[in-house]
């Protein structure tokens, strides 16, 4: 069963975890913002291809850092989009989505500084 929070207390969740970053990371962040959706839209999952039946929690839009020139500017700013329906329908509690948030954040953040699917699995934000 989904656990369900208001947007509110979903925001509230994800400022707690990005507020848990270390202050050498948290600084480049500042310009990359961080937005609720329900759910993805088709075009985004058609995007990466996500297969009917699998949810996508979140997505990275953007260029890396580790990918990034002085021939970069002018470009579409960076975000990170977070699908609270289909967070909560994978959490059955409380602590269950808070600890599913995080990993979340963290996962997609990880995109942001050039980490691989593989390097987030490794760590355990797969």
């Amino acid at each position: 069963m989904a656990y369900r929070v208001s947007k509110t207390e979903f925001m509230d969740l994800v400022d707690a975890a990005v507020s848990d970053l270390p202050e050498e990371f948290a600084q480049f962040l500042e310009e990359v913002p961080i937005e609720v959706h329900e759910v993805p839209t088709s075009a985004q999952q058609a995007r990466l291809n996500v297969r009917r039946g699998n949810l996508l929690l979140g997505l990275y839009v953007g260029r890396p850092r580790t990918r990034r020139s002085v021939e970069d500017s002018g470009a579409m700013p960076d975000v990170i989009y977070l699908f609270q329906r289909n967070i909560e329908s994978i959490c059955n509690s409380e602590g269950e989505l808070v600890d599913q948030v995080r990993k979340t954040v963290l996962h997609e953040i990880g995109h942001h500084f050039g980490m691989s699917e593989e390097d987030l699995d490794a760590l355990g934000y797969g």
